[in-house]
Parts: structure tokens; C-alpha cells; sequence
């Protein structure tokens, strides 16, 4: 499983805002970015109050080195509620001087989780771009969503669509949320951009979630796209644009599976691992090159290096992987999970399609909402059911089926699981004669979450009386009882009524 990380939570004390407030901010912060960054804040009422002023407190931590403004790294903050509230966008805060005062200003919403119609507001308006006080054209994006993991909806489909459109999702989840949801929504690598944490330790990952995000809105960035199994387009920041005379030069091989060091040779690159290399250029006002006649199924490493007469200017390398040739369908591994034979301290998890050829093993995570610890448990690939015990009764739980393949691919799939109510039967019904056709019913009571008593008796033939009584009752006494009637008295719950006793009159 991917790396978890943890975050820590401290309570910033108060500061005055000067004219040299970034002094100590490393250069290689300072002004190395250029992106819209935005920021998907649970503030639903899952959150709790100390909670949501440590997630602020970290946010302002973490972009307090960053240069602001319109040709540099712009932030927008949008929370989740049971609407969602976009707090600023991308066009407001153009100084540290006003973002951090506006952070301290943020207060929370309450209300529910609504994460997906958040994100339907980022997708259609804050990232989208090329619209008013949305993201900049042909500039990096990324989203960023701090949550407590708690019910966040399917998100999915909205998340899938935003990486699809060029948006990179990074992921902090301060509560125990479902870990392959999680890890499905955010862009690879996962074990980068994934963190998991504990509320009560916040500030010790700011340096590293940081640093993630400078690694894609970094000014100097070389980018990959449209990968097939032969071709892909390699793009890059025009730095040589009105500088004069330059060239770039582009060079790319595949990358040798195990094969390092070694001599070097035409056509090769020495000591790198690295196969046969193409070598191309293209003009100092270009801004992207075709790379073809790629093989299938193959990490290629590829290095672009500005020429320029004047200036020294460094190169930039990336890797990409190309796509297999003739890929297979995926197999639906898991299709199916279902809940049975509740009772107050168990379920039946069960789950199809069985495919133990495929499948590596089964695992079963589970966690008693809202916040109960986290409990897994590993099953054979020959079965397509196990049983959770030792459950809390009258609680709902959040199930997680996880089918592993050989292949190291997982898919997984969530449900909600209620235990029974306990109902404790009724004991020692007696009843007293008091009159002519009049008994008086006493019992013995006060259970937990009892709501009150049913009593019933026989009036005649085919004919029945009830009577509903309060919980602190615990006597009453009926008329017009004929002789040998049956007389039943029962504890009502909140889902249903409990064992009873009856007795003839």
C-alpha cells in the first residue's frame, strides 16, 4: 500500500505583516512558480471546530513562502458545505499581506458534506479556464482537497473528469476515509500525492506537500502529453522567446530495464542505462515537438536544452511511459457487494463475481461511522463472504471489499452496514384479579433505548383491544376482560418491538 503520511496540527500564533515578511523564505520559493492552485476545504459539520482552525492554520503555513500574483502563483479557496462557498478566487489576493488576512477570516459552514457539488463548481467555473475569474490559459492547475474523509459522496466520476482536463489532484485526509476512493481520485504518482493523516499533528508535511505542489507549477517545466503507443508531444515554457538567435536541442531513448553503467557509443547514452537515443531540434520561439517512432509499452527518459549565444540556461528532463499496443480489456474483478444476516454484533459481508484465477486475496476494511477505528481483515480468494464480529450494536458501519490481483492491480468497492438494535424481552407478567371483567398487569421494565409497552387482550371471539403505554409505566389495569382471555404485554424499541409475555386472565 502507498505511503501514508501525517500531518500535524499547531495553533499559529499571531504576527504582524511588514514590508520584508518572506525575508527567510528560501529563493528557490520565492517567484519559482506559475499556476493557479486551488483549495477544496471540508467545512461540513463532520468537521469539528479545533479540526477545521487546524486544517486553516496549516493551509496558511503552507503558502506563505509562495510569490503571489498575476504572473506568478495565484490561490483560490472554495469550502464544502451543504453548499459550496467559493471564499476567494484565483483573481483576489495578489499579496501574502491579504491572503493570509483573509485565511485568518475564514470561518467554518457546517451543514453536510456536499463534496460533489464542489466540485462541479471548481470543474465549471474556478478551474475552468479561458472564463472570467477562472484559471489562466496554458498554465498549470491544481486542486487540492483537505478532508476528514468522512461520507465525501461519489466523487469519482468528477474527480476522473478534472485529471482528464489537465487538472492535478492532490489529496489530505486528516480522519479514517475510504482509502481506495481516495487513492482512485488522486493523480500519480499516488504515493506522492496521497496523504493520510492525524489531525493532532499537522505542520511536519508542509514542507513536503509544498514541494509536491512546486514540482507541477514549477516556471521551468518540461510536460508530456498525448502519449500513444508510438508517439507522444513533449511541451515546455518558451524561456528562449525574444532572446535571439537559439535553438533547442531534444534528445530521448528508452530506458534499459536493469542495465547501468557501461561505455558509451554513437547513438547511445553512456553510463545511464539508456538505449538508442533520437536527437532533434526545433527553433527558439518553439514551444513543442512531436517524438515519433516510439515502441510500445516503454519508458522512454527525454532531455530538452536551451542553446542561447548569450546566457547559460539549464537543461530539463522528464520520463514518460508509452501505451501498450494492443491493450486487453480489464476484467471486472469486483461487481458486487452486499450486506445479510444482521444482528447486533455481526454481518455478513459478501461479494461477486469469485474469481480465485485472478485474484490474490481478498481484504476487508471496516470502520464504525463517524470516526471508529479503522479494522482489516485478509480472506482467502476461494471465498466471496466473511462475517464481521465484535461489532457495537445499533451503529452504522462503513464496509470496504478490496480484490487484489496477481498482477499487483487492486479494485475495490464500499457499502453501509447496520447492526441490530438489542431488544431485551419483557420478564414477570402478573396479573390481578380486581373486579368483575377487570384485571390489573403489572411488569418489570426500564431497559435501554426502550420508547414504551404494547399490551394486548382478547375481547371476544376474534376480537382483540390493544393499548400503548409509556416507558415509565409499568402497571395499568383493563376492563371488560372475559374469562380465559389472553392478555400480552411487550417492549417497544426504536426499530421493533421486543420478546413479550403473556398469561390468561
Amino acid at each position: 500500500m502507498e505511503v501514508r503520511k501525517a500531518l500535524t496540527c499547531v495553533l499559529f500564533s499571531l504576527f504582524l505583516w511588514t514590508g520584508d515578511a518572506q525575508d527567510s523564505v528560501p529563493d528557490s520559493v520565492l517567484n519559482c512558480c506559475e499556476g493557479d492552485v486551488l483549495f477544496l476545504l471540508d467545512s461540513s459539520g463532520s468537521v469539528a471546530s479545533y479540526e477545521f482552525s487546524c486544517m486553516v492554520d496549516f493551509l496558511s503555513e503552507l503558502l506563505l513562502p509562495f510569490s503571489l500574483g498575476p504572473d506568478q502563483v495565484r490561490v483560490g479557496l472554495l469550502q464544502v458545505g451543504t453548499e459550496p462557498h467559493l471564499e476567494f478566487g484565483f483573481d483576489t489576493y495578489s499579496s501574502q499581506q491579504g491572503l493570509q488576512a483573509a485565511l485568518e477570516r475564514t470561518k467554518q459552514l457546517m451543514g453536510d458534506t456536499n463534496t460533489v457539488d464542489a466540485l462541479l463548481m471548481a470543474r465549471n467555473q474556478v478551474l475552468k479556464q479561458g472564463v472570467p475569474g477562472g484559471a489562466r490559459p496554458d498554465l498549470p492547475r491544481v486542486l487540492v482537497w483537505l478532508t476528514d474523509g468522512v461520507d465525501p459522496g461519489e466523487v469519482q466520476e468528477p474527480m476522473a473528469r478534472l485529471r482528464e482536463e489537465g487538472v492535478a489532484v492532490l489529496v489530505v485526509s486528516t480522519g479514517h476515509g475510504n482509502y481506495q476512493v481516495l487513492r482512485e481520485v488522486v493523480s500519480p504518482p499516488t504515493e506522492d500525492h496521497l496523504f493520510f493523516v492525524d489531525i493532532d499533528d499537522i505542520n511536519i508535511i508542509s514542507e513536503d506537500l509544498r514541494n509536491e505542489i512546486i514540482e507541477i507549477i514549477r516556471a521551468e517545466r518540461l510536460q508530456v502529453k498525448s502519449v500513444t503507443a508510438t508517439s507522444a508531444q513533449l511541451e515546455w515554457r518558451p524561456v528562449l522567446a525574444g532572446t535571439g538567435p537559439g535553438y533547442y536541442d531534444i534528445q530521448f531513448g528508452p530506458i534499459r530495464t536493469g542495465q547501468t553503467g557501461g561505455g558509451g557509443g554513437q547513438g547511445t547514452s553512456p553510463g545511464t542505462g539508456l538505449g538508442p537515443f533520437q536527437r532533434i531540434t526545433r527553433p527558439g520561439d518553439a514551444s513543442t515537438a512531436q517524438l515519433t517512432g516510439l515502441r510500445p509499452d516503454t519508458t522512454y527518459t527525454v532531455t530538452l536544452t536551451p542553446k542561447a549565444n548569450l546566457e547559460f540556461l539549464n537543461s530539463l528532463q522528464t520520463t514518460f511511459t508509452t501505451q501498450t499496443a494492443n491493450p486487453q480489456p480489464e476484467v471486472q474483478t469486483l461487481s458486487t457487494v452486499t450486506v445479510s444476516e444482521s444482528s447486533s454484533s455481526s454481518v455478513r459481508v459478501s461479494w461477486a463475481p469469485l474469481l480465485p484465477h485472478l485474484i490474490q486475496a481478498y481484504q476487508v476494511e471496516y470502520s464504525a461511522l463517524p470516526s471508529g477505528p479503522l479494522r482489516v481483515i485478509s480472506v482467502s480468494n476461494r471465498q466471496d463472504s466473511t462475517v464481521l464480529t465484535d461489532l457495537q450494536p445499533d451503529t452504522q458501519y462503513l464496509v470496504t471489499v478490496s480484490a487484489r490481483q496477481s498482477s499487483g492491480k487492486e479494485r475495490a468497492m464500499t457499502v453501509k452496514a447496520c447492526t441490530q438494535e438489542v431488544l431485551p424481552a419483557l420478564s414477570d407478567l402478573q396479573l390481578t384479579t380486581v373486579g368483575n371483567e377487570s384485571v390489573q398487569l403489572r411488569w418489570k421494565g426500564s431497559y435501554d433505548g426502550l420508547r414504551g409497552y404494547w399490551v394486548t387482550w382478547e375481547r371476544g371471539q376474534s376480537q382483540h383491544s390493544t393499548l400503548y403505554l409509556p416507558p415509565n409505566r409499568l402497571s395499568t389495569t383493563l376492563n371488560q376482560v372475559p374469562s380465559r382471555a389472553r392478555v400480552c404485554v411487550s417492549p417497544v424499541y426504536r426499530t421493533a418491538r421486543g420478546e413479550g409475555v403473556c398469561c390468561t386472565a
